[in-house]
């Protein structure tokens, strides 16, 4: 297919103007990124030196960069046309970040549903960097409700949706998690590792977690994961209300509704829920000391 000179003088000075402009960055990364822009124009894919003509870079380097682009499934190559394409990498994290953008317009609707049927507030969070930012929320009807800022952040051993993340996580990553400082709000709060050990294994034993009173006195919570289209968590929803409503005999009525929740809200959103091997083979490695 013809490139037009035009637009190929415009991607070369526009790669050059890059690498002047930001001399502190990775001259190498800002190439790759060029290239993957130009790849996504064309859905015919590129010749090698088409590609490399289009931006302004040496056939050498544009190869040398393909070819670590194509090692991560950023890129594939043709062999029998001799064509560059745009990787399924490329699909998936494009992907990540639509569902994310639609994330909790998809969600609302089954967090209505779920407060109408429990009659408690429920909220939405999602990971990041080790806490559960709190994304949304439907409050209750009731007039002693549980309220939480949209935007606040928590470390993870501190509420029902963090220890929700926590028990759909791999060893190494909680022990990521446990090098930092456990909080330690109230007194009912897991100050210690080998304590948060066995309620990672208690809440992936009951299939939800819950905070009784971890988190602020009086309130309650239990919380399931929600995942993606690679089984991975990525957030969580919650019933929270006092503890004179969410006891500690209710809370076996609450969990399987949670759990229904977040099941329903990873379909919604085009995610997987972990086979039953997936989820055992988290329990069947042994816990750091």
């Amino acid at each position: 297919m013809p490139r037009t000179p035009i637009r190929a003088a415009r991607t070369a000075a526009s790669v050059d103007s890059i690498s002047r402009e930001h001399d502190g960055t990775v001259q190498s990364l800002l190439r790759a990124m060029a290239l993957l822009e130009i790849l996504s124009e064309d859905d015919e894919g590129y010749r090698l030196v088409d590609l490399a003509a289009r931006a302004g870079l040496s056939t050498s380097t544009t190869h040398r960069l393909l070819t670590t682009l194509e090692q991560k499934q950023f890129v594939q190559f043709d062999r029998d046309t001799s064509l560059w394409f745009v990787g399924v990498r490329c699909f998936s994290i494009g992907s990540a970040f639509a569902r994310r953008r639609n994330f909790a317009a998809l969600a609302l609707p089954l967090m209505r549903r779920l407060r109408d049927e429990t009659g408690e507030t429920v909220n939405l969070g999602l990971l990041d960097q080790g806490d559960v930012v709190f994304l949304t929320q439907v409050e209750s009807r009731e007039l002693m409700r549980a309220i939480t800022r949209p935007g606040g952040r928590s470390p993870l051993p501190g509420t029902a949706m963090g220890q929700a993340l926590l028990s759909a996580m791999g060893e190494s990553e909680i022990a990521e998690v446990l090098r930092r400082r456990l909080p330690r709000r109230t007194p009912n709060a897991i100050a210690r590792p080998m304590a948060l050990h066995g309620v990672i294994a208690a809440t992936r034993a009951r299939g939800y977690a819950i905070d009784d009173e971890e988190n602020a006195v009086g309130l309650r919570c239990v919380a399931a994961p929600i995942f993606d289209e690679f089984r991975r968590p990525y957030a969580a929803i919650s019933i929270a209300g006092p503890s004179v409503r969410v006891t500690l005999r209710r809370i076996a009525e609450l969990g399987p509704q949670v759990v229904a929740a977040a099941r329903a809200i990873t379909q919604a959103t085009g995610g997987l829920v972990p086979t039953s091997d997936a989820q055992s083979s988290h329990s069947s490695r042994a816990p750091s000391p």
